[in-house]
């Protein structure tokens, strides 16, 4: 689609005039039942509404949606967005579950997100951001609620292959004081979950004002820190999270610092034995 941060609700309420009666039907009853309507095949949908597979296929591509994979990928957005905890509690525990069934369906569903970062990542972009990373006089990481978790192991772990990283909080306003007087050649690096907080929002569009180099990492593409970030690199969620889920977003911050690491040269081995003289010298690590 031509805006993928195009909400779905928008779409269909610009195009709905233009639908057949059996595609407003299924219009009122997606709107009306999103979080049902997520888990659907076509086959479901269709009888859901009482019509056939092949107008649900047309329905889709009215919406200029290339495939109904695409369209409950914006659903799946849409209520992501919305949703409320006490909603994502029901959605995420429809029946009452053994302890192994439990720990096989959280990890499973963690195994099938980094297996859907792997096959859907942009190694092009991520080449593009490891140089702004490798080049820049700064980066500066920040995070806000659920993502400074792994905002805070990408701050951490780059530390150890690189000068000048910090890690801030998007909810904290004195993050905007250190963003002022950042460096000019200043690589912002956003870390990012829905839902997305208004504050770490608020303080994209600050870097942005001030012209620092954006770089963001997040779980959508209806993340709306996209039209302000320079380079962007996304770690799908294949479910809607209770509580949100990093797994795939640190699995993507593991490749990005360990390959970052590879690229560093020389610097690495320099930066890594003034490291570990400070731990020797300041009894930092225990040892036996």
């Amino acid at each position: 689609m031509g805006n993928k941060s195009t909400s779905l609700n928008k779409i269909i309420n610009k195009r709905y005039s233009e639908l057949t009666s059996k595609g407003k039907m299924l219009a009122e009853f997606v709107m009306s039942n999103p979080d049902k309507a997520v888990f659907m095949t076509t086959r479901k949908l269709a009888a859901a509404v009482g019509t056939s597979e092949a107008t649900v296929v047309r329905f889709v591509r009215q919406l200029n949606f290339e495939s109904y994979a695409l369209f409950i990928q914006a659903l799946r957005d849409l209520i992501d967005t919305e949703l409320t905890l006490i909603e994502r509690n029901r959605l995420a525990n429809p029946v009452v579950r053994s302890e192994d069934a439990e720990l096989e369906r959280i990890t499973n569903q963690d195994i099938e997100n980094i297996r859907a970062m792997s096959k859907n990542i942009d190694l092009a972009e991520v080449k593009k951001i490891r140089k702004v990373l490798k080049e820049s006089e700064a980066v500066y990481i920040i995070g806000s609620r659920l993502s400074y978790a792994p905002a805070y192991y990408m701050g951490w772990t780059m530390a150890k292959i690189r000068k000048n990283v910090s890690i801030f909080k998007g909810s904290d306003r004195t993050t905007i004081d250190q963003l002022i007087f950042a460096p000019q050649k200043t690589a912002v690096v956003f870390v990012t979950a829905s839902r997305y907080p208004n504050e770490i929002i608020r303080i994209g569009k600050f870097a942005k004002r001030h012209k620092l180099k954006m770089i963001l990492l997040t779980d959508s593409s209806s993340c709306p820190l996209i039209q302000f970030s320079d380079h962007v690199l996304i770690a799908p969620l294949k479910t809607i999270p209770f509580l949100g889920n990093p797994a795939s977003q640190i699995s993507l911050i593991n490749y990005l610092v360990h390959t970052l690491a590879t690229d560093m040269g020389k610097e690495l081995k320099i930066h890594q034995e003034k490291l570990e003289q400070a731990y020797l010298e300041n009894d930092i690590l225990f040892n036996y």
